[in-house]
């Protein structure tokens, strides 16, 4: 796996020079429309940024028009390959990292050097391009990026009667923390859960499982794209996955955003998250912002903790020169300081990609991401497969099938391999 240093270079490239970005193609000489797939107009905390987005770049081009395309997160991906099936594709599609793979094998991503100037792609980190790589080219273009972090509620701390500044470091501090926590009723006489990590049959909790079998010092794909989980750190981290379940900390089956709705509400001490999940939880309860806490991802077993490298990431679809003129101007546009600063700094904690966004006063002084800043260096990238969904929901089925199902881990991992094996060659 390839170690990523996004945030040593984030963090500690204070004095980055600021790269200008190239000129791009010239304008189109008439109107253009351009069609951006974009998930995130349905959820309140993000619909008032990209529709200032929208009105924004549209009075500084006003020859280029922005139709929004939209569904729900679960189902965007399968839109856009319909409609691109009707003959209607899009222009681009606002996703994550993982999404990469599947649209690179449907023939919809294009390679970003095809499309983007070569000054604006040279300004971002080289690894974390790397990560965006199928057969040699980056297929996606990252806003920002992020390991899992684990959010913390320094009030639950407090009634524990446990330090809120001194988080757990390891898995076996993180359960003697949980003890006391889970000891613990919300206002309303509600049980609080200790510790929460996703398990939900979606494909985001596979990711979030992956990155746990990198605290672990695991591993679950080999360099080659081949399913390699016998090793120590997979079966540790399922078998921790298990033991969270039986002692009824994690609650069963949860998705991401019931984890967010739970620890909004103060029913959740602890839980992992992409950074950006703290706009979830803030649009639930304001108050948020004063009792969350980050911290470093926790270390299990042989592992140092190491956690899975994610992004919020536009992928290209060439359309034709004059759309992908356009198309340019709107990504460095939107991916910039200027458009971005506000955004990390209310909505979406994260880490720029780029060198010349290094030195934001919305990154430097985000108070929400400070604990977990020095899991700098320790971040791998999932091999990217054309099933990696197909992958990561086995990982659910695995999980599920050790809490919900109570079976053996170490079977359940003989079935997982069987099942696993068949569902990422086909």
């Amino acid at each position: 796996m390839k170690k990523v240093v996004v945030f040593l270079l984030v963090l500690a490239m204070l004095s980055a020079s600021v790269f200008a970005a190239g000129k791009t193609e010239a304008a189109p000489a008439g109107p253009v429309t351009l069609k951006v797939a974009n998930y995130a107009l349905l959820e309140s905390g993000y619909e008032p940024f990209w529709k200032q987005v929208k009105v924004d770049f549209e009075a500084a081009n006003p020859d280029i028009t922005i139709e929004w395309v939209t569904a729900p997160y679960g189902e965007i991906v399968n839109q856009v390959v319909n409609m691109a099936g009707g003959g209607n594709k899009v222009d681009v599609i606002f996703g994550e990292i993982d999404w990469v793979p599947g649209l690179v094998d449907a023939g919809l991503a294009a390679p970003v050097r095809d499309i983007l100037s070569q000054a604006f792609v040279d300004d971002f980190y080289p690894d974390v391009l790397k990560s965006f790589e199928v057969e040699g080219k980056p297929y996606g273009i990252p806003l920002y990026v992020s390991p899992y972090v684990l959010y913390y509620n320094k009030n639950l701390f407090t009634q524990a009667g446990l330090d809120p500044n001194k988080p757990p470091k390891t898995y076996d501090e993180m359960l003697s923390y949980a003890q006391k926590l889970s000891q613990l009723k919300d206002a309303n006489g509600n049980k609080v859960y200790a510790f929460g990590q996703t398990t939900a049959s979606v494909p985001v909790s596979g990711a979030s499982l992956t990155a746990m079998v990198f605290n672990f010092g695991g591993q679950v794909l080999d360099a080659q794209g081949k399913l390699a989980v016998d090793n120590q750190g997979f079966k540790d981290a399922f078998t921790m996955v298990q033991k969270l379940d039986q002692l009824g900390y994690n609650p069963q089956n949860a998705k991401l955003k019931d984890l967010r709705n739970l620890f909004a509400l103060g029913q959740l001490a602890m839980y992992y998250d992409q950074s950006w999940g703290f706009n979830g939880v803030k649009s639930i309860n304001p108050d948020a912002v004063n009792f969350t806490a980050s911290a470093e991802p926790l270390k299990g077993g042989n592992g140092v903790g190491a956690s899975l490298l994610q992004a919020h990431c536009f992928i290209l679809v060439d359309n034709g020169a004059a759309r992908k003129a356009a198309l340019s101007k709107f990504v460095e546009f939107v991916i910039s300081e200027q458009t971005l600063s506000s955004y990390l700094r209310d909505l979406t904690p994260a880490y720029p990609a780029k060198k010349s966004m290094a030195t934001m006063e919305s990154v430097v002084n985000n108070g929400i991401l400070k604990g977990a800043s020095p899991a700098a260096g320790r971040v791998q990238v999932q091999s990217f497969i054309p099933r990696i969904s197909n992958l990561n929901l086995e990982l659910c089925s695995l999980a599920q099938a050790v809490t919900v199902g109570k079976q053996d881990v170490a079977a359940s991992i003989e079935k997982f391999k069987n099942t696993a094996s068949v569902k990422i060659s086909q």
